[in-house]
């Protein structure tokens, strides 16, 4: 099985496991690092999410999505896959180095899903 093929595969064990929301993790737990892009990410339905990276502050990024900019911050998952919110606006990017996957952080249901670099 291929690495990618292998991290999705564990992706969607965890996300199943935990009734489709990747809660915090009670204790600490290793989070996975991977090296992802800024740009423009095309998801499915025709929707855009442009992903700005800082080399500088790790642990954030800011993403441009339906004409707003919203500030995300890494939190811990208990599935270790890169996960940021915006609690105030109510926004989660997963972010794998295949796709990314943005959900409403209330329901955790996809507002754009299959979100892939050009």
């Amino acid at each position: 099985m291929s690495r990618p093929a292998l991290l999705s595969a564990l992706a969607c064990s965890a996300l199943i496991a935990s009734g489709g929301a990747f809660a915090k993790p009670e204790n600490t737990k290793k989070q996975l690092d991977f090296e992802l892009r800024s740009g423009s990410y095309h998801c499915e339905h025709g929707h855009r999410i442009d992903v700005q990276r800082s080399p500088r502050e790790q642990g954030t990024m800011q993403i441009a999505w339906q004409g707003k900019r919203y500030n995300l911050a890494r939190d811990p998952s208990t599935s270790g896959l890169p996960r940021y919110e915006d609690r105030s606006h109510g926004l989660v990017w997963i972010d794998l180095p295949w796709k990314g996957v943005l959900l409403d952080g209330r329901t955790n249901k996809p507002l754009a899903n299959e979100c892939r670099t050009v």
